[in-house]
């Protein structure tokens, strides 16, 4: 019954008047100068992200994203003059995002194309100039899945990894809403300050606006940090287009958590703060599959991932602790560092959180499954929220301003 409630929401009910001067087109020059609203469950006021390290308690633990986003479209040309776009979404095979970026002669990958009624069977081809030579890199299409192409790559010079010539030939993928073409300082300002593991395509952006200043200051001052890796998808742009949220299907993203990670969750007992909300629905994804593996401890790897609407089962509940316990029995019995998995998670109102107690993030657009998190996680008040920061000039989106928030 919660399950079919959940579904039948309406999702103009999470809309609000976004006019384009409020969408920050760019970010501040100095990353910590953002402006940062606080809710503390009941009032609002606002500070500033520098001041984040005097905001949070001794032995709060911090969570981040540590993803990297990577320059995941490339521009071919026919013969005709036609131009191909190739947006390469997740890697196809090999399968795992680190060993696809080390390949040295071919890969494939799902991609999104660009003006696809002009390719037809023919490859495409585009030159590379990559130290002292020219690498040819072939684009061929592999196969139709659903809405993506699969996508084989071929180049013929093994100095090269594929993950060099994306860094060398692909350009940076800044969100739509932007309206302008990435430009070269975006190389810089949308990643942030520890990014280290590559695969997405759009930044966590809540993160946008840590600096080393900052996280020194947090180190100093007791504050815990771990880390967890979900890939962002295109499909974090993706507005809601149905009339209920039955309608909108979550797309599916790679997640990767050390084991040190879960065993700082499951013994800390101080305030846990997610940094975006990709990291929310990283570790909100650990209490299904923790549950998944206590139901069923020789699961196969493939059937660990969260779908879209598990968490509105009607299954037995069993403790947080409890969950993460199953994934590190799990990890031993296995011999792995680090849980590998993938979530399709939505996270709608009348979803329980597990873990944390509050959650930085920026301002989100209208009808979007980002929103949704954000009520499901503040309630009615996100309204409250949204309406303040509106009526203070806030910045908003990818490169606005932040919100901390408390639960």
């Amino acid at each position: 019954m919660k399950k079919e409630k959940i579904r039948q929401l309406q999702i103009s009910h999470y809309n609000y008047p976004l006019p384009d001067g409020k969408i920050a087109k760019y970010p501040l020059h100095q990353r910590d100068a953002s402006r940062l609203l606080v809710y503390d469950g009941s009032q609002i006021s606002t500070s500033r992200f520098g001041d984040l390290p005097g905001l949070l308690q001794e032995g709060t633990l911090l969570l981040f994203n540590n993803t990297r986003v990577i320059h995941a479209r490339l521009l071919f040309q026919k013969e005709t003059g036609a131009q191909i776009e190739i947006f390469c979404l997740s890697p196809h095979h090999p399968a795992d995002y680190t060993v696809n970026f080390q390949q040295r002669r071919h890969c494939s990958w799902h991609c999104m194309v660009g003006n696809a009624r002009r390719w037809k069977e023919e490859p495409l081809r585009i030159q590379i100039p990559a130290g002292n030579s020219v690498v040819t890199l072939k684009a061929e299409k592999a196969a139709i899945t659903g809405s993506d192409t699969v996508v084989r790559f071929s180049w013929d010079n093994e100095e090269f990894t594929f993950s060099e010539l994306l860094e060398i030939a692909g350009k940076l993928p800044i969100p739509p809403y932007l309206n302008r073409p990435a430009e070269r300082k975006d190389d810089e300002t949308y990643q942030t300050v520890y990014s280290r593991s590559e695969g997405s395509v759009a930044a966590p952006t809540a993160g946008l606006h840590f600096t080393e200043e900052v996280m020194d200051r947090l180190r100093d001052k007791g504050i815990r940090t771990a880390e967890v890796t979900l890939h962002v998808g295109a499909g974090t742009f993706r507005p809601v287009k149905t009339e209920t949220i039955a309608g909108h299907e979550m797309h599916t993203e790679f997640i990767s958590v050390p084991k040190e990670t879960i065993e700082q969750l499951l013994h800390h007992s101080g305030k846990v703060v997610v940094v975006g909300t990709t990291s929310m629905r990283t570790v909100e994804s650990l209490y299904y599959i923790g549950r998944k593996l206590g139901t069923d401890p020789g699961i196969s790897a493939d059937e660990l991932g969260v779908k879209q609407w598990e968490p509105y089962d009607d299954v037995e509940e069993i403790a947080p602790e409890q969950a993460l316990q199953n994934i590190l029995r799990y990890l031993e019995e296995t011999g792995q560092e680090r849980l590998i998995s993938s979530t399709q998670l939505m996270i709608a109102p009348g979803y329980e959180f597990h873990f944390p107690d509050a959650i930085i993030t920026n301002f989100h657009q209208p009808q979007s499954t980002l929103l949704l998190l954000i009520s499901a996680f503040v309630g009615d008040d996100w309204r409250k929220i949204y309406d303040y920061a509106l009526q203070n000039d806030y910045r908003f989106l990818s490169y606005g301003d932040s919100s901390l928030l408390w639960k």
